[in-house]
């Protein structure tokens, strides 16, 4: 993949989730990609942050779009290479403060399979 292919699924990716379309989400991802995310640590400690495959990313995406209706991600910097995407980004849910958080898409062959998230 070249760099503006990976920058391109990451415009992709943030298209998606702030318009919480969960398939066209999905379809960014490998059959058994994983997701890191503390978030996910909190919510769900038997996962001890970590999911595996579309299922568990489709549930964990679908609990989120439902109990967080006005989540939106605010994109402030992409940085790409030949096989990752590290984003920058303002999380935004109202009646909540803003988080930074900053994420690394790990991609192969035109699909992400890894992703973890780090918030500041």
């Amino acid at each position: 993949m070249t760099t503006q292919q990976n920058l391109s699924i990451a415009h992709k990716w943030f298209d998606a989730f702030n318009n919480h379309n969960l398939e066209q989400l999905l379809s960014l991802y490998d059959e058994d990609a994983e997701h890191f995310s503390p978030k996910l640590k909190i919510k769900k400690p038997e996962t001890n942050g970590l999911v595996q495959g579309k299922q568990a990313l489709h549930d964990w995406w679908q609990s989120a779009f439902e109990t967080i209706p006005t989540l939106h991600y605010r994109v402030t910097s992409l940085t790409a290479d030949a096989n990752r995407v590290f984003m920058e980004y303002v999380r935004t849910v109202e009646n909540e403060p803003d988080m930074l958080v900053a994420e690394v898409l790990e991609i192969k062959e035109g699909k992400i399979v890894f992703s973890r998230v780090y918030h500041g």
